[in-house]
């Protein structure tokens, strides 16, 4: 027997992509389910219509927001006049009857939240990556249908299941911030970026478990700067990124933190502007924040500071090329976060105390954040010169200047002035 009678649960489902961009989907109901069901509507495309007398804060945020349309009243059947798409997802079971009824008079795919046997369609564990859709439909098995997605994206994410595109490939550079150091801290974008990559052109600050994940046939240019030491120049690295696209190659430029922040990365940006290079940036987190927050340091809290400042320490305060107003941010009641500061930071401290900073104020110091060898280091501004010698403190370190620091170390400075 076959038509809308038959058992529908004799059969397995018959799997289709559906292309709702511009196309009517009626939900009705304005609940949790419509509530997570929404959103990968609008990220199709799909022209949408909730029904329902009451939503939630969250569905009404994506009306108020020109997103979606609501009908805020009860379910009609003219509602689904001209729709190709139906969820019914109240908590009522005759409302979800008579939606479902309508639908298939009208012959329109609906999804029932309340009882998938009765509906027509089933709304799969749904995941996307490097231009691939995953839909998983695990006979009404809602857990594992997403478990197996979750294990497929995965795979396609970290490179274990292959998903070539060479239709997609052209010759280009990247500009890939790769965090503070910990690879967990990678973004997927990042991750993919590396995947994808024909020659990848390194600092010592990326995430150098990363490079052992590449392909064998990758090139690996080394263009580590040693504070202090050997130091590849910037106008080489332009060199390198361009000449390797213009080879036809796709180039992933990986650094520490992000690209922007202190990377020199947009300086990258216009040499392949003037090479006529396409160039695209995958941002990263930058250390400034990141390292601090790990560390267990709000860089901003309530009552205690309404800004931070980050600034890069690496000319000492009266050097004839330094940008920075040091008696400007000695006035700064917020917080202040140093970068590439450590040989410079007793003349930085000097010159703090010097516009009228208090010498109580507290300072963190952490050095190789998220990476093993993390350690912080807390001292007082009036003190810190002393404590980076006394502590044989070595670069890469973030240090933190503010009363957020005691904020996370309260019994550190408790009873300060």
């Amino acid at each position: 027997m076959t038509g809308p009678a038959a058992d529908q649960d004799e059969f397995p489902p018959y799997p289709s992509g559906l292309r709702l961009a511009g196309r009517r989907v009626v939900v009705v109901g304005g609940g949790h389910v419509a509530q997570r069901r929404v959103p990968g509507l609008i990220a199709v495309g799909a022209d949408v219509v909730v029904v329902s007398p009451e939503v939630t804060p969250a569905v009404e945020g994506l009306v108020g927001g020109g997103e979606i349309t609501w009908h805020q009243r009860g379910f009609a059947e003219g509602d689904l006049d001209d729709a190709w798409y139906v969820i019914a997802a109240t908590d009522d079971a005759a409302v979800n009857e008579r939606v479902s009824a309508a639908a298939e008079e009208r012959r329109i795919f609906c999804v029932r939240s309340d009882d998938a046997p009765k509906a027509t369609a089933w709304t799969p564990a749904v995941g996307r990556h490097a231009g691939v859709t995953v839909a998983v439909v695990g006979n009404r098995e809602p857990r594992r249908s997403a478990s197996i997605r979750d294990a497929i994206v995965a795979g396609l994410r970290d490179g274990a299941i292959a998903a070539p595109h060479d239709h997609e490939r052209t010759a280009e550079v990247v500009l890939v911030g790769g965090g503070p150091g910990d690879p967990e801290l990678v973004t997927v974008a990042a991750r993919r970026a590396l995947t994808e990559a024909d020659v990848v052109v390194a600092d010592r600050l990326a995430p150098r478990e990363l490079l052992d994940e590449l392909s064998p046939d990758v090139e690996l240019i080394d263009v580590a700067k040693l504070p202090r030491g050997r130091s590849a120049a910037q106008e080489e690295i332009n060199r390198v990124i361009v000449d390797r696209a213009l080879a036809g190659k796709r180039v992933v430029r990986f650094k520490g933190g992000d690209s922007f922040v202190f990377g020199r990365g947009y300086e990258e940006a216009i040499a392949c502007a003037e090479a006529g290079v396409p160039c695209r940036v995958v941002p990263g987190l930058t250390s400034a924040i990141s390292v601090p927050a790990v560390a267990g340091i709000p860089v901003t809290h309530r009552g205690v500071a309404h800004e931070f400042t980050v600034i890069s320490g690496h000319l000492p305060p009266g050097h004839p090329e330094s940008l920075v107003e040091w008696p400007a941010v000695a006035r700064l009641r917020g917080t202040v976060v140093l970068l590439m500061a450590v040989q410079n930071l007793p003349a930085i401290a000097a010159a703090l105390l010097d516009g009228g900073r208090d010498a109580a104020t507290p300072v963190a110091i952490v050095s190789e954040g998220t990476m093993p060898g993390e350690r912080t280091v807390l001292s007082t501004l009036g003190e810190v010169g002393e404590a980076v010698v006394a502590q044989d403190v070595r670069p890469p370190a973030i240090v933190v200047v503010g009363d957020v620091v005691a904020v996370a170390n309260p019994a550190t400075y408790a009873g300060r002035d």
